[in-house]
């Protein structure tokens, strides 16, 4: 009997484990932007209006899709691109596919550097902070009272409870 208690009870916690481990990693994802969607990183492309149809949130990436014998990407300071110059290049790619970690909220200048940013190859982002729960999921929690539609992060909490709920019953009567 107590090794079949003890066998219980470590499916039981696997069990929760796994479906809270399942939860949680659906809540935070990061996006990874390819410069240029599927043109890449060439020539001639107003990666102005590519920067401006894209939000970008600290932990994103940033794609760079290319020939690597013909371009590479530079990260400079604004002097840098607005000049089209590597003086100030605190960063330099050339893989060809080029994933570059965007970790701080602030704007992030990037230009092809064997002279191509003067035909556009260059490209700024600005990247935010993640955005804050919504005020609903943070007063439903300290509230006795839960709103009658809570948010979807709270929705999922609430789910897990249930599967988890559902899975040690289903379990237990099992045992008897």
């Amino acid at each position: 009997m107590k090794m079949e208690m003890a066998t219980y009870y470590s499916l039981s916690a696997a069990v929760l484990l796994l479906v809270i481990s399942g939860t949680t990693t659906t809540l935070v994802t990061a996006t990874d932007h390819i410069v240029g969607a599927n043109r890449g990183w060439n020539p001639g492309i107003n990666y102005t209006l590519w920067a401006n149809n894209n939000t970008f949130y600290v932990g994103d990436l940033i794609s760079f899709r290319y020939q690597k014998t013909q371009y590479n990407v530079f990260e400079v300071n604004q002097t840098g691109y607005d000049n089209c110059t590597i003086d100030s290049a605190v960063g330099n790619w050339s893989s060809g596919k080029d994933f570059i970690p965007l970790n701080k909220a602030k704007r992030y200048y990037f230009i092809c550097g064997n002279g191509q940013c003067f035909n556009g190859m260059k490209v700024s982002v600005v990247v935010h902070h993640l955005p804050s729960p919504p005020k609903a999921a943070v007063a439903a929690e300290h509230s006795p009272t839960k709103s009658a539609s809570p948010p979807s992060v709270l929705l999922d909490w609430g789910l897990c409870s249930l599967m988890v709920s559902i899975v040690l019953v289903r379990f237990e009567l099992n045992w008897i």
